[in-house]
Protein backbone atom coordinates (compact mmCIF):
# COMPACT_ATOMS: atom_id res chain seq x y z
CA UNK A 1 0.00 0.00 0.00
CA UNK A 2 1.08 3.76 -0.51
CA UNK A 3 0.05 6.13 2.05
CA UNK A 4 -1.09 9.71 1.15
CA UNK A 5 -0.82 12.24 4.39
CA UNK A 6 -2.65 15.63 4.15
CA UNK A 7 -1.59 18.53 5.41
CA UNK A 8 -3.52 20.96 7.99
CA UNK A 9 -0.80 22.24 10.68
CA UNK A 10 -1.46 20.96 14.15
CA UNK A 11 -3.99 18.62 13.03
CA UNK A 12 -1.70 16.71 11.57
CA UNK A 13 -0.74 15.47 14.70
CA UNK A 14 -3.58 12.98 14.25
CA UNK A 15 -1.77 11.41 10.86
CA UNK A 16 1.24 10.71 13.53
CA UNK A 17 -0.78 8.51 15.80
CA UNK A 18 -2.42 6.55 12.87
CA UNK A 19 1.03 6.40 11.19
CA UNK A 20 2.13 4.93 14.42
CA UNK A 21 -0.69 2.12 14.14
CA UNK A 22 -0.17 1.48 10.69
CA UNK A 23 3.49 0.61 11.21
CA UNK A 24 3.01 -1.61 13.96
CA UNK A 25 3.71 -5.60 13.50
CA UNK A 26 0.42 -7.35 12.85
CA UNK A 27 -0.27 -4.28 10.20
CA UNK A 28 3.09 -4.77 8.21
CA UNK A 29 2.58 -9.15 7.94
CA UNK A 30 0.23 -8.19 5.53
CA UNK A 31 0.99 -4.98 4.05
CA UNK A 32 4.23 -3.67 2.54
CA UNK A 33 4.03 0.45 2.49
CA UNK A 34 5.56 1.12 -1.02
CA UNK A 35 5.73 4.81 -0.74
CA UNK A 36 3.93 8.08 1.17
CA UNK A 37 3.21 11.21 0.36
CA UNK A 38 2.53 14.37 2.55
CA UNK A 39 2.18 18.03 2.19
CA UNK A 40 3.05 20.76 5.01
CA UNK A 41 2.61 18.97 8.41
CA UNK A 42 1.50 15.55 6.94
CA UNK A 43 4.73 15.56 4.96
CA UNK A 44 6.88 16.32 7.73
CA UNK A 45 4.93 12.87 9.30
CA UNK A 46 5.49 10.90 6.43
CA UNK A 47 9.45 12.01 6.22
CA UNK A 48 9.74 10.53 9.91
CA UNK A 49 7.67 7.06 8.84
CA UNK A 50 9.23 6.86 6.02
CA UNK A 51 13.00 6.52 7.86
CA UNK A 52 12.19 4.06 10.18
CA UNK A 53 10.75 1.88 7.41
CA UNK A 54 13.80 2.90 5.21
CA UNK A 55 15.90 1.29 8.00
CA UNK A 56 13.77 -1.27 8.31
CA UNK A 57 12.88 -0.22 12.18
CA UNK A 58 8.94 0.68 11.88
CA UNK A 59 8.14 0.31 15.24
CA UNK A 60 11.12 3.51 15.76
CA UNK A 61 7.82 5.34 13.96
CA UNK A 62 5.51 5.92 16.85
CA UNK A 63 9.03 6.88 19.45
CA UNK A 64 9.90 8.94 16.63
CA UNK A 65 6.52 10.89 15.83
CA UNK A 66 5.73 11.32 19.71
CA UNK A 67 8.71 12.89 20.31
CA UNK A 68 8.62 15.43 17.05
CA UNK A 69 5.24 16.58 17.86
CA UNK A 70 6.17 16.77 22.10
CA UNK A 71 9.21 19.03 20.51
CA UNK A 72 6.63 21.49 18.49
CA UNK A 73 4.06 21.39 21.76
CA UNK A 74 4.07 24.98 23.39
CA UNK A 75 5.74 23.45 26.51
CA UNK A 76 6.76 26.24 28.95
CA UNK A 77 4.79 28.96 30.03
CA UNK A 78 5.69 31.48 27.85
CA UNK A 79 4.78 29.77 25.01
CA UNK A 80 1.39 28.51 26.00
CA UNK A 81 0.52 32.47 26.73
CA UNK A 82 1.72 32.89 23.11
CA UNK A 83 -0.40 29.65 22.27
CA UNK A 84 -3.39 31.14 24.00
CA UNK A 85 -3.09 34.92 22.11
CA UNK A 86 -3.01 33.05 19.28
CA UNK A 87 -6.16 31.19 19.23
CA UNK A 88 -8.09 34.04 20.63
CA UNK A 89 -6.87 36.59 18.67
CA UNK A 90 -7.81 34.36 15.46
CA UNK A 91 -10.97 34.20 16.99
CA UNK A 92 -11.39 37.82 17.78
CA UNK A 93 -10.10 38.56 14.17
CA UNK A 94 -13.47 37.09 13.01
CA UNK A 95 -15.28 39.90 14.55
CA UNK A 96 -12.67 42.63 14.67
CA UNK A 97 -10.42 43.93 11.96
CA UNK A 98 -7.11 43.98 13.76
CA UNK A 99 -3.81 44.93 11.91
CA UNK A 100 -2.00 42.58 9.66
CA UNK A 101 1.81 41.77 9.28
CA UNK A 102 3.95 40.14 6.23
CA UNK A 103 5.98 37.45 7.06
CA UNK A 104 8.41 39.46 5.38
CA UNK A 105 8.30 42.47 7.74
CA UNK A 106 7.96 40.56 10.93
CA UNK A 107 10.96 39.38 12.45
CA UNK A 108 9.58 36.52 13.94
CA UNK A 109 8.98 34.94 10.86
CA UNK A 110 12.66 34.07 10.31
CA UNK A 111 12.52 32.67 13.73
CA UNK A 112 9.90 30.50 14.04
CA UNK A 113 10.96 28.63 10.14
CA UNK A 114 14.39 28.48 11.78
CA UNK A 115 12.63 26.59 14.86
CA UNK A 116 10.69 24.73 12.34
CA UNK A 117 13.97 23.72 10.60
CA UNK A 118 15.71 22.55 14.07
CA UNK A 119 12.71 20.35 14.95
CA UNK A 120 12.54 18.54 11.34
CA UNK A 121 16.73 17.95 11.77
CA UNK A 122 16.35 16.66 15.14
CA UNK A 123 13.50 14.41 14.45
CA UNK A 124 14.75 13.10 10.74
CA UNK A 125 18.08 13.76 8.72
CA UNK A 126 16.91 13.67 4.91
CA UNK A 127 20.18 14.01 3.24
CA UNK A 128 21.40 11.02 4.92
CA UNK A 129 17.97 9.40 4.22
CA UNK A 130 18.10 10.26 0.44
CA UNK A 131 21.54 8.62 -0.23
CA UNK A 132 20.55 5.40 1.80
CA UNK A 133 17.43 5.01 -0.63
CA UNK A 134 19.81 5.42 -3.75
CA UNK A 135 22.08 3.41 -2.63
CA UNK A 136 19.51 0.74 -1.41
CA UNK A 137 17.24 1.27 -5.24
CA UNK A 138 20.59 0.83 -7.11
CA UNK A 139 20.93 -2.58 -5.13
CA UNK A 140 17.84 -3.38 -6.10
CA UNK A 141 15.83 -3.32 -2.30
CA UNK A 142 13.18 -1.89 -3.31
CA UNK A 143 12.94 1.47 -0.95
CA UNK A 144 9.55 3.24 -0.49
CA UNK A 145 8.71 6.28 -2.26
CA UNK A 146 8.53 9.71 -0.78
CA UNK A 147 7.35 12.79 -2.55
CA UNK A 148 6.46 16.24 -0.49
CA UNK A 149 3.58 18.85 -2.39
CA UNK A 150 4.94 22.12 -2.69
CA UNK A 151 3.87 25.07 -5.31
CA UNK A 152 6.11 27.51 -7.04
CA UNK A 153 5.31 31.03 -6.02
CA UNK A 154 5.66 32.69 -9.01
CA UNK A 155 4.56 30.65 -11.93
CA UNK A 156 1.72 28.69 -9.73
CA UNK A 157 3.21 25.06 -11.04
CA UNK A 158 2.77 22.72 -8.54
CA UNK A 159 6.20 20.87 -7.63
CA UNK A 160 6.82 17.17 -6.27
CA UNK A 161 9.90 16.51 -4.08
CA UNK A 162 10.78 13.07 -4.97
CA UNK A 163 13.00 10.71 -3.30
CA UNK A 164 13.36 8.83 -6.43
CA UNK A 165 14.48 11.74 -8.29
CA UNK A 166 17.24 12.89 -5.41
CA UNK A 167 15.50 16.03 -4.19
CA UNK A 168 14.83 15.39 -1.02
CA UNK A 169 16.47 17.68 1.19
CA UNK A 170 14.98 19.78 4.69
CA UNK A 171 14.90 22.61 2.49
CA UNK A 172 12.27 20.49 0.29
CA UNK A 173 10.47 19.93 3.78
CA UNK A 174 10.34 23.13 4.54
CA UNK A 175 9.21 24.39 0.89
CA UNK A 176 6.24 22.12 1.57
CA UNK A 177 5.24 23.87 5.13
CA UNK A 178 5.46 27.08 4.30
CA UNK A 179 2.23 28.61 4.96
CA UNK A 180 2.62 31.87 3.39
CA UNK A 181 0.94 33.94 5.89
CA UNK A 182 3.61 32.76 8.95
CA UNK A 183 6.48 31.69 7.28
CA UNK A 184 8.59 33.53 3.96
CA UNK A 185 8.66 31.43 0.67
CA UNK A 186 11.84 28.77 0.72
CA UNK A 187 13.97 29.04 -2.02
CA UNK A 188 15.09 25.69 -4.18
CA UNK A 189 17.31 26.03 -7.10
CA UNK A 190 16.45 29.96 -7.68
CA UNK A 191 13.04 28.94 -7.38
CA UNK A 192 10.72 29.83 -4.61
CA UNK A 193 8.08 27.75 -3.13
CA UNK A 194 5.15 28.11 -0.85
CA UNK A 195 2.82 25.70 1.11
CA UNK A 196 1.84 22.68 -0.95
CA UNK A 197 -1.83 23.11 0.55
CA UNK A 198 -1.97 25.17 -2.91
CA UNK A 199 -1.11 22.57 -4.70
CA UNK A 200 -1.36 18.66 -3.90
CA UNK A 201 -3.08 18.34 -0.60
CA UNK A 202 -1.09 15.47 -0.83
CA UNK A 203 0.61 14.34 -3.85
CA UNK A 204 -1.44 11.23 -5.11
CA UNK A 205 -0.82 10.83 -8.85
CA UNK A 206 3.13 10.09 -8.65
CA UNK A 207 2.80 7.90 -5.25
CA UNK A 208 0.50 5.57 -7.65
CA UNK A 209 2.51 6.05 -11.13
CA UNK A 210 4.52 3.01 -12.42
CA UNK A 211 8.16 4.09 -11.59
CA UNK A 212 9.77 6.19 -15.16
CA UNK A 213 12.42 3.97 -17.12
CA UNK A 214 12.70 0.13 -17.37
CA UNK A 215 9.77 -1.39 -16.77
CA UNK A 216 9.72 -3.47 -13.46
CA UNK A 217 11.99 -6.58 -12.90
CA UNK A 218 9.99 -9.84 -14.24
CA UNK A 219 11.43 -11.89 -11.96
CA UNK A 220 9.06 -13.60 -9.45
CA UNK A 221 10.83 -12.98 -6.65
CA UNK A 222 11.33 -9.03 -7.21
CA UNK A 223 9.50 -6.30 -5.10
CA UNK A 224 6.93 -4.57 -6.87
CA UNK A 225 7.16 -0.90 -5.99
CA UNK A 226 3.20 -0.19 -7.19
CA UNK A 227 0.66 0.32 -5.10
CA UNK A 228 -2.03 -1.96 -4.86
CA UNK A 229 -4.35 -0.39 -2.52
CA UNK A 230 -4.00 3.84 -1.59
CA UNK A 231 -4.04 4.63 1.93
CA UNK A 232 -5.20 8.30 2.84
CA UNK A 233 -5.14 10.17 6.12
CA UNK A 234 -7.40 12.86 5.83
CA UNK A 235 -7.12 15.80 8.44
CA UNK A 236 -10.17 17.96 6.68
CA UNK A 237 -13.93 17.26 6.87
CA UNK A 238 -15.69 16.25 3.99
CA UNK A 239 -19.35 16.56 5.45
CA UNK A 240 -20.54 19.52 7.08
CA UNK A 241 -24.09 18.95 9.24
CA UNK A 242 -25.01 22.66 9.12
CA UNK A 243 -24.35 25.43 6.92
CA UNK A 244 -22.29 27.95 8.29
CA UNK A 245 -23.56 31.38 8.91
CA UNK A 246 -20.88 32.83 10.83
CA UNK A 247 -18.06 34.56 9.45
CA UNK A 248 -15.36 32.16 11.43
CA UNK A 249 -17.09 29.51 10.73
CA UNK A 250 -17.91 30.24 6.91
CA UNK A 251 -13.23 30.53 6.68
CA UNK A 252 -13.20 27.10 8.58
CA UNK A 253 -15.24 25.84 5.60
CA UNK A 254 -13.51 27.69 3.04
CA UNK A 255 -9.68 26.44 3.87
CA UNK A 256 -11.52 22.63 4.44
CA UNK A 257 -13.26 22.73 1.11
CA UNK A 258 -9.59 24.33 -0.60
CA UNK A 259 -7.50 21.58 1.16
CA UNK A 260 -9.97 19.07 -0.23
CA UNK A 261 -9.98 20.01 -3.82
CA UNK A 262 -7.16 18.48 -5.62
CA UNK A 263 -7.52 15.28 -3.33
CA UNK A 264 -11.21 14.88 -4.22
CA UNK A 265 -10.47 15.59 -8.03
CA UNK A 266 -7.28 12.72 -7.70
CA UNK A 267 -9.23 10.03 -5.77
CA UNK A 268 -12.19 10.37 -8.44
CA UNK A 269 -9.86 9.99 -11.43
CA UNK A 270 -8.83 6.38 -9.76
CA UNK A 271 -12.23 5.31 -9.13
CA UNK A 272 -13.15 6.18 -12.96
CA UNK A 273 -9.94 4.42 -13.94
CA UNK A 274 -11.11 1.41 -11.95
CA UNK A 275 -14.72 1.33 -13.39
CA UNK A 276 -13.23 1.90 -17.19
CA UNK A 277 -11.03 -1.41 -16.38
CA UNK A 278 -14.12 -3.25 -15.29
CA UNK A 279 -16.15 -1.96 -18.00
CA UNK A 280 -13.73 -2.68 -21.00
CA UNK A 281 -13.06 1.07 -21.38
CA UNK A 282 -9.34 0.64 -20.88
CA UNK A 283 -6.83 -1.71 -21.19
CA UNK A 284 -6.74 -3.68 -18.15
CA UNK A 285 -3.44 -5.00 -18.25
CA UNK A 286 -1.87 -1.15 -19.00
CA UNK A 287 -3.78 0.19 -16.01
CA UNK A 288 -3.60 -1.37 -12.35
CA UNK A 289 -6.51 -1.65 -10.23
CA UNK A 290 -5.89 0.55 -7.05
CA UNK A 291 -8.41 0.48 -4.17
CA UNK A 292 -8.74 3.88 -2.42
CA UNK A 293 -9.13 3.63 1.60
CA UNK A 294 -10.16 7.30 3.42
CA UNK A 295 -9.39 7.63 7.27
CA UNK A 296 -10.76 10.93 8.32
CA UNK A 297 -10.28 12.70 11.10
CA UNK A 298 -13.19 13.12 12.83
CA UNK A 299 -13.72 16.83 14.56
CA UNK A 300 -13.32 17.30 18.03
CA UNK A 301 -14.63 19.92 20.95
CA UNK A 302 -11.82 21.84 20.43
CA UNK A 303 -11.24 21.98 16.94
CA UNK A 304 -14.71 22.70 16.80
CA UNK A 305 -14.48 25.42 18.66
CA UNK A 306 -11.77 27.00 17.05
CA UNK A 307 -12.05 26.28 13.75
CA UNK A 308 -9.59 26.65 11.69
CA UNK A 309 -7.53 28.59 14.53
CA UNK A 310 -7.13 25.34 15.98
CA UNK A 311 -4.54 24.00 13.20
CA UNK A 312 -2.25 26.87 15.21
CA UNK A 313 -2.96 25.29 18.95
CA UNK A 314 0.23 23.94 20.07
CA UNK A 315 -1.22 22.91 23.57
CA UNK A 316 0.17 20.03 25.09
CA UNK A 317 -3.03 17.81 25.69
CA UNK A 318 -4.47 18.78 22.50
CA UNK A 319 -1.48 17.65 20.52
CA UNK A 320 -1.82 14.28 22.77
CA UNK A 321 -5.63 14.10 22.08
CA UNK A 322 -5.12 14.18 18.08
CA UNK A 323 -2.42 11.64 18.43
CA UNK A 324 -4.43 9.07 20.63
CA UNK A 325 -7.66 9.73 17.67
CA UNK A 326 -5.22 8.65 15.22
CA UNK A 327 -4.54 5.61 16.98
CA UNK A 328 -8.29 4.89 17.41
CA UNK A 329 -9.25 5.80 14.26
CA UNK A 330 -6.96 3.81 12.26
CA UNK A 331 -7.37 0.90 14.43
CA UNK A 332 -10.99 1.31 13.30
CA UNK A 333 -9.70 0.72 9.83
CA UNK A 334 -7.95 -2.16 10.52
CA UNK A 335 -10.91 -3.59 11.83
CA UNK A 336 -12.89 -2.33 9.22
CA UNK A 337 -10.42 -4.23 6.47
CA UNK A 338 -10.58 -7.45 8.23
CA UNK A 339 -14.21 -7.11 8.10
CA UNK A 340 -14.40 -6.64 4.14
CA UNK A 341 -12.43 -9.30 3.59
CA UNK A 342 -14.27 -11.82 5.55
CA UNK A 343 -17.21 -10.47 3.79
CA UNK A 344 -15.62 -10.65 0.33
CA UNK A 345 -14.47 -14.35 0.71
CA UNK A 346 -17.93 -15.19 0.68
CA UNK A 347 -18.19 -18.02 3.41
CA UNK A 348 -20.70 -16.30 6.03
CA UNK A 349 -19.18 -18.50 9.21
CA UNK A 350 -16.26 -15.93 9.82
CA UNK A 351 -18.07 -12.86 8.59
CA UNK A 352 -21.13 -13.67 10.95
CA UNK A 353 -17.82 -14.32 13.57
CA UNK A 354 -17.12 -10.44 13.53
CA UNK A 355 -20.57 -9.46 14.63
CA UNK A 356 -20.84 -9.31 18.63
CA UNK A 357 -23.28 -10.61 20.50
CA UNK A 358 -26.33 -8.67 20.03
CA UNK A 359 -25.38 -6.32 17.22
CA UNK A 360 -28.00 -5.09 15.65
CA UNK A 361 -28.45 -5.17 11.33
CA UNK A 362 -30.92 -3.44 9.47
CA UNK A 363 -31.66 -2.12 5.99
CA UNK A 364 -34.18 0.67 4.61
CA UNK A 365 -33.05 -0.31 1.20
CA UNK A 366 -36.19 -0.97 -0.98
CA UNK A 367 -34.92 -4.19 -2.62
CA UNK A 368 -33.09 -5.64 0.42
CA UNK A 369 -35.28 -5.11 3.25
CA UNK A 370 -34.85 -5.36 6.76
CA UNK A 371 -35.84 -4.75 9.90
CA UNK A 372 -33.91 -3.61 12.91
CA UNK A 373 -32.74 -7.04 14.36
CA UNK A 374 -30.37 -8.87 16.66
CA UNK A 375 -31.42 -12.44 15.59
CA UNK A 376 -27.94 -13.65 14.24
CA UNK A 377 -30.41 -16.36 12.04
CA UNK A 378 -32.16 -13.47 10.42
CA UNK A 379 -28.62 -11.55 10.04
CA UNK A 380 -26.75 -14.71 8.13
CA UNK A 381 -30.56 -15.34 5.96
CA UNK A 382 -29.94 -11.61 4.96
CA UNK A 383 -26.34 -11.84 3.71
CA UNK A 384 -27.85 -15.08 2.43
CA UNK A 385 -30.43 -13.99 -0.12
CA UNK A 386 -28.86 -10.35 -1.71
CA UNK A 387 -25.16 -11.61 -1.37
CA UNK A 388 -23.90 -8.22 -1.10
CA UNK A 389 -20.24 -7.42 -2.02
CA UNK A 390 -18.27 -4.61 -1.00
CA UNK A 391 -18.03 -2.33 -4.46
CA UNK A 392 -14.25 -2.85 -6.20
CA UNK A 393 -13.70 0.38 -7.47
CA UNK A 394 -15.41 2.40 -5.19
CA UNK A 395 -13.80 4.60 -2.12
CA UNK A 396 -13.97 3.23 1.66
CA UNK A 397 -14.50 5.69 3.85
CA UNK A 398 -13.37 5.65 7.99
CA UNK A 399 -14.73 8.40 9.92
CA UNK A 400 -17.77 8.23 12.38
CA UNK A 401 -16.99 4.06 11.54
CA UNK A 402 -16.55 2.07 8.40
CA UNK A 403 -18.57 3.16 5.12
CA UNK A 404 -18.78 0.99 1.79
CA UNK A 405 -20.73 0.93 -1.23
CA UNK A 406 -21.73 -2.25 -1.83
CA UNK A 407 -23.76 -4.45 -4.94
CA UNK A 408 -25.63 -7.74 -4.80
CA UNK A 409 -23.67 -10.12 -6.80
CA UNK A 410 -26.92 -11.94 -7.76
CA UNK A 411 -28.55 -8.83 -8.95
CA UNK A 412 -26.74 -6.37 -10.21
CA UNK A 413 -29.40 -3.70 -9.98
CA UNK A 414 -29.30 -3.41 -5.96
CA UNK A 415 -26.63 -0.91 -5.10
CA UNK A 416 -26.24 0.09 -1.44
CA UNK A 417 -24.15 2.26 1.39
CA UNK A 418 -23.65 0.43 3.85
CA UNK A 419 -22.03 1.52 7.43
CA UNK A 420 -20.51 -0.27 10.17
CA UNK A 421 -19.82 0.40 13.87
CA UNK A 422 -16.84 -1.53 15.35
CA UNK A 423 -16.55 -2.36 19.59
CA UNK A 424 -13.55 -4.11 20.51
CA UNK A 425 -12.90 -5.70 16.77
CA UNK A 426 -16.38 -6.54 16.24
CA UNK A 427 -19.10 -5.30 14.68
CA UNK A 428 -21.96 -3.75 16.94
CA UNK A 429 -24.17 -1.89 14.27
CA UNK A 430 -24.47 -2.01 10.88
CA UNK A 431 -26.92 -0.43 8.41
CA UNK A 432 -28.19 -0.83 4.80
CA UNK A 433 -29.51 2.36 2.92
CA UNK A 434 -30.28 3.32 -0.33
CA UNK A 435 -27.05 4.48 -2.73
CA UNK A 436 -27.24 8.33 -3.14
Amino acid sequence: MAIACQGGGSHTAFTAGALSRLLQPDVLRDHRIVGLSGTSGGAICAAIAWSALLHDRPEDAERLLRRFWAANSASSWPERVLNTMVLWGSRIAETVTLPTTSPYQNPGAGWASEQLRRLIEDAVDLAADQQYAEAAAQAGLGPPVLLFGAVDVKNGRFRTFDSREGELSTEALLASAAIPTIFRSVEIDQRLYWDGLFSQNPPVHQLIDPPSGPRPDPRPDALDSRADELWVLQVNPSDLDAEPTLYGDIETRRNELAGNLSLRQELRFIEQIDRWRRTGWVDPTKFKHITVRILEMRRTPRTQAFGYASKLNRDPSFIAELIDQGQTQAQEQIEALRFEQAWNDEDLGPLMDHFAPGAMVSSTHPLAPLAPTEDRDRIRAFFEDFGLQVETSRTRLCKDGAHWTVQASRDGGIQARVRAHFVEGQVDSLTVTPSL
